[in-house]
């Protein structure tokens, strides 16, 4: 499988992710602080994140994998792009529902809080599940489906004022 991978720092953490995905027979593209080219402004994690959701939402590749201190920042910016849905995971069973009920496409880390043994887990978990076909299950994606295309559709001024904000 094509993954892409990113994040604003390169850490042990990170290395070690790489080397399990490449030792399972995927093919790595790395982003931010991981790739050797990146510029300043291509290893921040607003940068970092849309970089993977791009390749991830286009095709370029099957999956993501986002890691930044929290986890928060880079899952919060990869679910602006279309068709990510990325989440934040902190264990296996996390991980695991993340791909069988929200069918995610992007598995975001933090690397404050991940540890190699839970990483390491987390990516069997996230690797050897399918996601759920429950008509209920597939109700509610289609609906996340539904909602994303309606606010597409929409001019920005509407956005905002639609939502009760302006």
């Amino acid at each position: 499988m094509k993954l892409a991978i990113g994040s604003d720092e390169k850490t042990h953490l990170t290395d070690v992710v790489c080397r399990e995905l490449e030792s399972q027979g995927h093919t790595v593209v790395k982003f931010g602080a991981l790739s050797e080219h990146a510029s300043h402004e291509e290893k921040r994690w607003t940068s970092v994140a849309h970089q993977v959701a791009e390749c991830v939402s286009n095709g370029t590749c099957e999956q993501g994998i986002l890691f930044c201190w929290t986890g928060t920042g880079v899952t919060i910016a990869a679910n602006k792009v279309p068709n990510v849905r990325a989440a934040l995971c902190t264990d296996a069973e996390t991980a695991k529902g993340a791909r069988r009920w929200n069918n995610a496409n992007i598995l975001a880390m933090s690397l404050r809080l991940t540890s190699e043994t839970v990483a390491k887990e987390m990516l069997r978990e996230w690797f050897s599940t399918m996601p759920d076909t429950d008509a209920e299950n597939q109700a509610c994606l289609s609906e996340l489906e539904r909602h994303e295309r309606q606010y597409l559709a929409q001019p920005s001024d509407s956005k905002t004022l639609s939502s009760g904000l302006a």
